[in-house]
């Protein structure tokens, strides 16, 4: 979409609050958020897993929860072109006529739209309904350590389908067998994908297989949903009837995944970087544009992670010195200060416990503090949970999964505890705000709970930028807000954990655009950030799958703090950032809607 688009007129315009439309807006703004409430309704329909996870899937979408999304090639195809649909439709609306709020909506649906439809038809492979707007149509592989339904389904079976009757338990029964249909699905898109050369790399192949492995041995699925069947007072032998369809097509799935996983490992590759897939220098220039929203060229992303590493580097050398760490390396003193005993927990249940513990004591801190620099404060209840261990071998280190509209599940923060060695105390804080408070919790709560722009945008998904540059900056503010004062060693995780972002900008556009090894960009990132090896091995291997996306949080950092400081400059004594960040009632959007947003409200 033309960047012009997003800079022209609503000058001045109050974006900021729920805003009354303009007197020659009004008829077209109502149809416009009749439309975007009809696209929420229609994608809800479409995908059973969302409409369960949010809790939408009663009254006359009660048949949902015994359903999946289509996660064969034809179902891929068929999202991107029922989304094709919804852009001629919303294209019907005349912009010129909409109010300065709704014009906001309409960019960026639109810009969610085009950019989807554009990638999605020019590279028809990779990943469909597991990915949604997130990563596809950037997300190569259907089958990988982090991507297919083998790796997402067993989660969502245990954590978000409810067992509170009986019919309940019997849609967990039609969806478990949809699950050996979907793992079919991705073993022939698999196939099809690897013939045409479009192959993960043999070491996640690896992972794959392992995982795959774990998961045929396992009973754990059946196990756990008799488990909240017999707490929900449900009668009935629900183990056995799922331990029946776990052994008679679930595993038998996961069997002839597992086989052709392995097959291709033979031959596959252990090229990391996408340019190996026909079309990949396109393919990782389109990915890199959708994941960062912005017109950035790897090139010039390379550079600059070159530059904020260097600069970062040097910040965390003057703190290193202030505790009297002279020692050595920055990474030297970083790696010696990883392994130090009072900055690790055990290994064991207890220490990671120990370690939970104190993520909520840091998150409890904060939240207390955030009233100061937020005008909007959500109900956002939260708790911070370990990575399921069934899948923590090929996980990211720790994310963020919103609460359901019902309120019925809480948002949650997961860290992978495969290894606790790999998050030494002065780490955590930073991650706990940059998942939970003020970070991706806070800001899609106070999404999800805004008046002000249509169900469509408060859950709307993508805009990797938006949300992981305001993880970014939610970290930065818990700097500003005193959260290090009494912790210096704190503000050096703090540091690390902007340096960590800024690596990811080398890293990827190393592996993808510069054709690093996945030694290479390992080596580079150990020796950058001081941080473990298997932690960030599991990085490396994740921007293998999700080419991009890695960069999106620092090129979404800097964009956060550079709006700030704009309109810090601009109005002087009248700034308030409480009201900067009211900018999160309007929901994720593109960063170059961002920019108009905040220059024409803070004027």
């Amino acid at each position: 979409m033309d960047r012009r688009l997003f800079l022209q007129g609503a000058a001045g315009a109050a974006l900021f609050t729920a805003l009354p439309a303009q007197a020659q807006g009004q008829g077209e703004d109502q149809k416009l958020r009749a439309l975007l409430d009809r696209f929420w309704d229609e994608q809800i329909d479409e995908a059973p897993e969302a409409a369960t996870s949010l809790g939408l899937d009663v009254g006359a979408r009660a048949g949902l929860r015994a359903k999946l999304s289509d996660y064969s090639p034809a179902g891929r195809d068929a999202m991107f072109q029922r989304t094709k649909g919804r852009l001629t439709r919303l294209k019907a609306i005349d912009r010129a006529r909409l109010g300065p709020a709704a014009q906001i909506d309409y960019d960026v649906v639109r810009y969610q739209y085009e950019t989807a439809v554009t990638g999605g038809e020019r590279f028809r492979f990779g990943e469909g309904a597991s990915a949604s707007f997130s990563y596809a149509p950037y997300s190569p592989y259907v089958v990988s350590q982090l991507s297919g339904p083998y790796q997402a389904l067993p989660d969502f079976l245990d954590s978000k389908h409810p067992v509170a009757s009986a019919a309940d338990a019997d849609a967990y029964l039609q969806r478990l067998r949809g699950f050996a249909t979907a793992l079919d699905a991705t073993t022939a898109s698999l196939k099809a994908e690897a013939a045409r050369g479009v192959l993960a790399p043999g070491f996640l192949l690896e992972q794959a297989s392992t995982q795959l492995g774990k998961l045929a041995s396992s009973d754990g699925l059946a196990t756990a949903f008799a488990k909240k069947a017999a707490a929900a007072g449900v009668a009935g032998d629900w183990k056995a009837r799922a331990d029946d369809i776990l052994a008679k097509a679930v595993r038998p799935a996961v069997e002839r995944q597992k086989a052709a996983v392995d097959a291709l490992r033979k031959t596959a590759s252990d090229d990391a970087g996408v340019w190996k897939i026909p079309d990949g220098e396109a393919y990782y220039a389109g990915a890199v544009a959708y994941q960062t929203t912005t017109a950035l060229k790897p090139e010039e992303i390379h550079q600059l992670g070159l530059d904020q590493v260097k600069a970062l580097t040097a910040q965390i050398d003057t703190l290193l010195r202030a505790e009297g760490l002279t020692g050595g390396t920055v990474t030297e003193r970083l790696v010696a200060l990883n392994r130090r005993p009072d900055q690790l927990y055990s290994n064991t249940d207890a220490g990671r416990a120990e370690l939970l513990a104190y993520l909520n004591t840091r998150v409890a801190d904060i939240e207390k503090r955030l009233p100061r620099v937020f005008a909007t404060i959500p109900n956002a209840p939260m708790e911070i949970v370990r990575v399921p261990p069934a899948i923590e071998d090929g996980a990211a280190n720790g994310y963020a999964q919103g609460a359901s509209l019902d309120g019925k599940r809480p948002g949650r923060f997961y860290i992978n505890l495969k290894d606790t060695a790999e998050w030494p105390r002065y780490s955590l804080p930073s991650l706990a705000f940059h998942e939970a408070y003020p970070g991706h919790l806070w800001q899609g709560a106070i999404a999800q709970q805004s008046t002000d722009i249509p169900m469509l945008r408060r859950q709307g998904g993508g805009f990797s930028a938006y949300g992981e540059g305001w993880g970014l900056y939610a970290e930065q503010l818990g700097d500003e807000l005193g959260c290090y004062d009494d912790d210096p060693l704190g503000r050096i995780g703090y540091l690390q954990s902007i340096l960590f972002r800024a690596v990811r900008l080398v890293v990827d556009t190393g592996l993808h655009a510069k054709r690093w090894s996945r030694e290479k960009a390992t080596d580079y990132m150990v020796e950058a950030t001081g941080r473990p090896r298997g932690g960030m091995q599991r990085e490396i291997d994740r921007y293998c799958v999700w080419p991009g996306q890695a960069c999106s949080y620092k090129v979404g950092h800097n964009e956060w703090v550079r709006l700030r400081e704009d309109a810090r400059a601009r109005q002087g004594e009248r700034f308030d950032i409480k009201q900067f960040h009211e900018v999160l009632r309007r929901g994720r959007m593109p960063l170059v809607v961002l920019e108009r947003v905040v220059k024409t409200t803070l004027v």
